[in-house]
């Protein structure tokens, strides 16, 4: 009987056949372009369609997309200059601000590891996560200078430090090469960002969820890359609440050098988001930036939204288009009731550091 066209023979030889096909198949993957997942990539969008959109830091600072990018270029052009390469880490001690962001993409992209100091730790601690994360160098804000003067001497391998300040002219202390604004200035900022693997090492931290010394957490590349698509697809896919989308302010509320501030700073920028940094966080602040700057997506711990919603300033201000992730700890029923009575849409996250 003949084969019906529809149904044919099956193959004489089965696993040959599997064979040929999976053959095929890798033929035809090693052929494409093998694209890293590289924190760079997250740029190329919001400089394609929203390059002039603004990152902002409080009152002090206000910039577009593009700027931001030369920005980036710039500081690892000065830090290259500092003589720090691919492979080493830069530590940070900053509160949220523009430049943490800047740093969040520069120090990865040259191949070095950032490692994002919990300034909240004791300063024996401090110094404990410098010393074990071997770092080359330190970016510190003036605020923690006092913390660094009672922990400098016992530094093991932090031989280049570069001041963060708000102030246009800034004193330099004696053992800092640079004033990181003044670094920026005097580089160029045309630096070429490699391809390498996308498994290298990009950023560090340090959680204290566990009992004894604090324990180092780092995260690749791509896992960076994937988590920032997840998070973006996952908010982005809902209907209503707690949708994130292009038109959404954010401001973080949790620390950007806690889990990469849970990874929504890569988010919004990926999507192209106005961003607000706030700096450190006073209530009246935080509440004065919502306002101002129209801010509509945000994450927090508990303690912090409960420190907004009993400031006295709480009761003037429209929070109505005001979403809000809160991890950390367990939301209590009646924050989440209050938050809601607010007209602020409220939910939860949950995820280990590591």
């Amino acid at each position: 009987m003949a084969a019906s066209p529809l149904r044919p023979h099956p193959p004489a030889n089965p696993a040959a056949a599997v064979r040929t096909m999976q053959t095929r198949s890798i033929d035809t993957a090693t052929s494409a372009y093998a694209y890293p997942l590289l924190i760079k990539q997250l740029l190329l969008t919001p400089l394609a369609h929203s390059p002039e959109r603004e990152i902002c830091y409080t009152h002090l600072s206000r910039y577009s997309y593009r700027t931001l990018r030369e920005r980036i270029g710039r500081l690892a052009k000065g830090l290259a200059g500092l003589g720090l390469d691919a492979g080493q880490t830069v530590a940070v001690m900053d509160w949220d601000s523009h430049r943490y962001l800047e740093c969040y993409f520069a120090i990865p992209m040259m191949g070095a590891v950032i490692q994002m100091v919990n300034v909240k730790l004791s300063p024996e601690q401090i110094l404990y996560t410098l010393n074990h994360a071997r770092a080359d160098a330190l970016l510190v804000n003036a605020e923690f200078l006092p913390i660094l003067d009672g922990i400098a001497d016992r530094l093991e391998t932090v031989c280049t430090f570069v001041l963060i300040s708000d102030s246009p002219t800034p004193a330099l202390p004696a053992r800092f090469a640079a004033d990181y604004e003044a670094l920026l200035a005097a580089a160029g900022q045309d630096f070429d960002f490699p391809d390498f693997d996308e498994n290298t090492r990009a950023t560090t931290f340090y959680t204290t969820g566990t009992t004894g010394l604090p324990k180092g957490v780092h995260f690749s590349h791509r896992q960076l890359v994937l988590h920032t698509l997840a998070v973006a697809a996952a908010l982005g896919g809902a209907a209503c609440q707690g949708r994130l989308h292009r038109d959404d302010v954010y401001m973080p509320i949790t620390p950007m050098f806690h889990v990469h501030a849970w990874g929504l700073p890569y988010v919004a920028t990926l999507m192209g988001l106005k961003q607000v940094y706030p700096g450190a966080y006073h209530p009246e602040r935080l509440l004065r930036l919502i306002e101002r700057e129209a801010v509509t997506f945000s994450h927090c711990v508990p303690t912090i939204l409960h420190m907004l919603l009993n400031h006295p300033l709480v009761n003037e201000i429209d929070l109505t288009r005001w979403k809000v992730i809160i991890g950390g700890s367990a939301l209590p029923q009646a924050m989440a009731l209050a938050a809601r009575k607010k007209g602020i849409d409220v939910f939860t996250g949950y995820g280990m550091s590591e």
